[in-house]
């Protein structure tokens, strides 16, 4: 029937429509610019509008075009699915977990011990900045963080209010405390790039904590990545860390919460619009499951960052 889209044509306009660079969609397609071009020619035929405004500089998105690309990648997800469905294929999802032993990892590990018959593919891309553009090419299915670009077609739900703790070498006076007072990081040489846990968004969020004490950014270290590295650290800067709750242990450290104020970081689950997967469903009953254990709660007086805080007035 002429009114008939074909699975094909809509796969194609996604990626342009992604792209927005004819030539590149084309080496993402493995297919000639000429062909692409030829067939979204034949789409906006089919559907007798113009989905892209195109000059020799630049390609846009008409309004049809925004519109189609919504249901357009609603259509192919579902159809993407029916087929593994009806194939026996086991349904996988990649999930950007940030790092290992982190909440998000917690997250995936409910969701596999409550979906056995479902496959996961867990990914470190290190914060929302590397992984926003990956969910919306299709590169990535789920990710966490936090969402400060707010991209459109995403989705996403607060998971927990992590609490900030202190990573403190063995011999270091701070480590006699049980618990250290956020005033106690004063003057001490405080690190906040180092863990898994460090992302461009965390610091966003810690660099507003710490505005007080006069800490500037500009002049940090690289962030310092995986648990041999962050032993390393510990014992060359002899100096307190910032960290989660759930940062695993690190030999020659003692972990200690942060109070006075307590200190939250928001983490959220981030992923396409239209993502239609019973992989997703298993995460988002994980985060439920998990969530009833007082990952929500916010204590009286604890700290958030903005823009976080202020949505919640």
């Amino acid at each position: 029937m002429p009114d008939d889209l074909e699975i094909r044509l809509l796969r194609y306009f996604v990626v342009v429509a992604e792209e927005l660079h004819f030539s590149r969609a084309a080496q993402r397609l493995f297919i000639a610019q000429q062909a692409l071009s030829r067939d979204i020619r034949r789409l906006e035929d089919r559907l007798g509008v113009r989905l892209l405004d195109r000059t020799t500089r630049r390609v846009e998105l008409t309004p049809s075009g925004r519109k189609l690309l919504v249901r357009a990648r609603e259509l192919l997800a579902l159809h993407d699915l029916t087929v593994r469905e009806l194939r026996g294929e086991a349904p996988s999802l990649t999930v950007d977990v940030v790092g290992q032993g982190l909440t998000p990892a917690l997250v995936l590990a409910a969701a596999r011990r409550n979906a056995p018959e479902l496959e996961f593919f867990a990914r470190f891309h290190t914060g929302t900045e590397l992984a926003v553009p990956l969910l919306l090419s299709e590169r990535l299915d789920v990710s966490f963080g936090r969402n400060l670009t707010q991209a459109d077609g995403l989705r996403e739900r607060v998971v927990r209010h992590e609490p900030l703790a202190v990573l403190i070498p063995e011999q270091h006076p701070l480590a006699e405390l049980a618990a250290v007072p956020l005033e106690a990081l004063r003057g001490t040489g405080v690190c906040f790039r180092a863990g898994n846990h460090a992302t461009p968004a965390w610091d966003h969020a810690v660099l507003q904590l710490l505005a007080p004490f006069g800490v500037d950014g500009g002049g940090a270290h690289p962030h310092v990545q995986g648990a041999d590295e962050l032993a390393q650290h510990v014992r060359d800067r002899d100096a307190p860390i910032l960290t989660m709750t759930t940062q695993p242990a690190v030999p020659g450290a003692v972990l200690r919460p942060l109070v006075d104020p307590v200190v939250l970081y928001p983490w959220s689950m981030m992923w396409r619009a239209d993502l239609v997967h019973p992989a997703l469903d298993a995460l988002n009953e994980a985060v439920d499951e998990l969530a009833a254990d007082d990952w929500l709660s916010i204590p009286p007086g604890a700290w958030l960052p903005e823009p976080e805080a202020s949505a919640r007035r």
